[in-house]
């Protein structure tokens, strides 16, 4: 790959002050001066954001000209990819740059969600199910994950034990994170069980199996690899692979995670690696069962093993491979758009050496899985560093 990440800026995610041009123009400028260009060097610009009504300001394209003067009439384009949106805004930037139509581009992910109540944002996110067949009257997008659960457990039998593992372990993570939305270790009795404090959401989905609704945004720029060759610190994509699966879930077996699993083995083979030369993993945890399966779609354990990565602690930070030291979704929240730029910032930071205490241990290689929708929208890049 060409392509490397030379600056970064990742507003704290949650519930917060401010507007949608807000959170753009502070990871915009963030970013820039992070990598130490000014904007007059920015080629060109991609910005994601899933909303759908979850905002009443769209055309959020030009918004990021209002980080500076100097960003006029750079060409600036908003892509839209469900839940891997940001990754998409990321990946156009990386096409851009390989085709020699640019050198340095400014990629945003961004979201306001909690602007509306939470019924209204839970009609919108629907939007990213197939409407024509796929009918949720309740818990909105949790309801499509619901059934992957349901028929996961029907078919491997109930892991709830590990989900609520997972969940346990993504808060501890997030808990030292402080950019994470809920920065809280809830601990594994928490997560298991029903309670006030961890309601029933649809069917058998605690509040503890599922990503928070969160505003935020976070921002990369990039560059090719001569160039970045000469700035203070370079993240490279030794690969980047895009599937995309079919919408409707009556088309797959919704819980054989072909689209990841097939991203997942063309970026290996790009990158001329297996997954034992990883040393973490940034993953889509939108529920706790995605994680589970997403195990096994990386070639982590044998369909319907999954629990086996968590119950022996294979995933947890200082075990053989940590998945989400940043605390994942789960804990860091999920502002739909700006979640694929958050996992390559989290991933950046950790290479870098700059994740305070998240960090893992003499990271050499990281990986970011980021999904849309119901393992359709399929991105897995794997990162090094430069120099």
């Amino acid at each position: 790959m060409t392509a490397c990440i030379v600056g970064w800026s990742h507003s704290k995610f949650g519930k917060l002050e401010g507007t949608l041009e807000d959170l753009i123009v502070q990871v915009a400028q963030g970013a820039i001066a992070d990598a130490g260009i000014e904007p007059s060097d920015v080629d060109q610009i991609y910005i994601g954001t899933f909303n759908g009504g979850l905002d009443e300001q769209d055309f959020a394209a030009s918004l990021v000209l209002q980080a500076d003067d100097r960003l006029r009439f750079t060409p600036s384009t908003r892509v839209e990819n469900a839940c891997a949106t940001g990754s998409a805004a990321i990946y156009q930037g990386i096409n851009a740059i390989e085709a020699g139509k640019a050198r340095v581009v400014l990629a945003v992910g961004v979201e306001k969600m909690t602007a509306i109540d939470s019924s209204a944002v839970g009609k919108i996110l629907l939007r990213a199910s197939y409407r024509k067949s796929e009918h949720f009257t309740d818990g909105g997008f949790a309801a499509c994950f619901d059934v992957i659960q349901s028929s996961y457990f029907q078919r491997y039998g109930d892991q709830s034990d590990a989900t609520a593992r997972i969940a346990a372990k993504n808060h501890k993570n997030g808990s030292v994170n402080p950019l994470a939305h809920m920065q809280r270790d809830f601990g594994y009795e928490f997560c298991r069980n029903v309670s006030e404090k961890n309601p029933i959401v649809v069917g058998q989905l605690k509040r503890t199996d599922c990503s928070m609704v969160s505003d935020g945004a976070a921002a990369v720029v990039l560059t090719d690899t001569q160039t970045a060759l000469s700035m203070k610190k370079a993240i490279a994509f030794r690969a980047a692979q895009h599937v995309q699966d079919f919408l409707p879930m009556a088309k797959r077996d919704v819980i054989a995670f072909e689209g990841p699993e097939l991203a997942w083995k063309k970026a290996l083979a790009e990158a001329k690696l297996t997954l034992d030369d990883l040393s973490f993993v940034e993953s889509h945890d939108c529920f706790t069962i995605a994680e589970l399966i997403e195990y096994e779609a990386m070639g982590l354990t044998p369909k319907g093993q999954g629990a086996r990565a968590i119950h022996e602690g294979w995933t947890e930070k200082d075990g053989k491979l940590p998945v989400n030291p940043s605390g994942g979704l789960k804990s860091k929240g999920h502002p739909i758009g700006a979640t694929g730029v958050s996992m390559h910032v989290m991933a950046a930071m950790q290479l870098d050496g700059s994740a305070g205490g998240m960090q893992v241990h003499d990271p050499k290689i990281g990986a970011v899985f980021n999904m849309g929708g119901v393992a359709v929208a399929n991105y897995v890049s794997i990162l090094e560093k430069l120099r």
